[in-house]
């Protein structure tokens, strides 16, 4: 199928607008034309990924973690990103990264971590801003059903478990057709009044240009007269981190063996014990100290991440355990949620999990 096809799939699940300033997430490699025939999914891409690709005849390697973050001046070969630049272009594959985007969604990266523990009531630890938008349109009235149906299939809508959300207020609108118009209703150079719709609704900032050409499309006016408003309410299923709940109260020591053994983590660095059961969850997979503070607000128990630094450490106030698995650890599951995800939208694609441990970090 066309690579097209799979990147519209994998970015109506998290879309590339959601990615860090830092990320490099989305077609690394490749052109959205090409025919692909069998891909893997991958935590890194690395030389032996590549290999592997190689030799079950795959052409596309969708992984967690790009390839790429910084510029590329030279391909000379001197390191593993260039080698695997060169080598992925030698051989015809395509490379495709879903990193931070699909860790700022509900739905993603930390959700599958969560489900894996037993976690209940999933909800976003920090919310990400500025991601609402207000549309405001001015629809005639017999035309409301179908502006409302092509915004709402569009996106629109959505409020925390509720879609097809709007206000309609009826009023009059009055316009002028000028020379050279063609207009839906009334005469050219004649004020006409139409009873109208105000038709309001919030939608995702990311999805702004899907909303507006949806609306265009349906709507009969040759000009559509509508507003569009920033709004300071943040989205639930946006942001970084969850927070959640056990059905039942563990013990520290208890629940991080239980963690440890679900993760497959070597050692878990954390806090002091606090000799007090753990009911309340917050997780953030990879690189996640930077939530610490949100965890602690949040009335966490314990704050699962990775690569958490020395002094952070400190940070959990004895308040709650910070216990940090790793970053591969904290994130592997990934490469789980990807699979399904394809499997389920291209039930007769062939798609494998690589077999490679990308897992740069050993232990002694």
């Amino acid at each position: 199928m066309k690579l097209s096809k799979i990147i519209t799939a994998i970015e109506n699940l998290a879309p590339p607008a959601l990615q860090e300033s830092y990320d490099n997430s989305g077609l690394i490699i490749g052109n959205p034309k090409d025919e692909i025939n069998k891909a893997i999914i991958s935590f890194d891409v690395t030389e032996e990924v590549i290999e592997e690709a190689k030799s079950i005849g795959a052409n596309l390697i969708i992984s967690h973690h790009p390839i790429i973050f910084g510029g590329l001046k030279k391909l000379n070969g001197k390191n593993y990103v260039e080698r695997c630049v060169l080598e992925a272009i030698r051989n015809n594959i395509a490379l495709y990264a879903v990193h931070t985007n699909l860790d700022n969604i509900l739905g993603g990266t930390n959700r599958i971590l969560a489900e894996k523990l037993g976690l209940k009531n999933l909800k976003v630890l920090k919310k990400q801003g500025n991601n609402l938008r207000k549309l405001v349109v001015f629809v005639p009235t017999n035309s409301l059903g179908k502006v409302q149906e092509a915004i709402f299939a569009a996106g629109a809508g959505h409020i925390g478990k509720y879609d097809q959300c709007s206000f309609q207020l009826k009023g009059n609108g009055t316009f002028r057709a000028l020379d050279g118009a063609n207009p839906f209703v009334g005469e050219l150079n004649k004020q006409h009044q139409e009873e109208e719709v105000r038709l309001e609704t919030v939608f995702p900032s990311y999805i702004q240009g899907t909303i507006i050409h949806a609306m265009n499309q349906a709507h009969p006016y040759e000009e559509v007269a509508y507003d569009i408003y920033p709004i300071l309410n943040s989205s639930d299923k946006i942001g970084a981190g969850i927070i959640a709940n056990l059905d039942k109260s563990e013990g520290e020591i208890e629940f991080m063996q239980r963690l440890k053994e679900i993760t497959s983590a070597k050692c878990i660095r954390h806090t002091a014990l606090l000799n007090k059961p753990i009911r309340k969850v917050a997780l953030c997979g990879g690189s996640g100290a930077f939530l610490i503070g949100a965890a602690k607000s949040a009335g966490a128990d314990i704050y699962i991440t990775g690569d958490v630094k020395y002094h952070e450490f400190f940070d959990a106030e004895k308040k709650m355990i910070i216990a940090d698995i790793g970053h591969f650890e904290s994130e592997q599951f990934t490469i789980e949620l990807l699979f399904d995800f394809i499997k389920e939208n291209f039930p007769t694609f062939a798609v494998q999990i690589s077999d490679t441990n990308t897992n740069p970090i050993n232990y002694l």
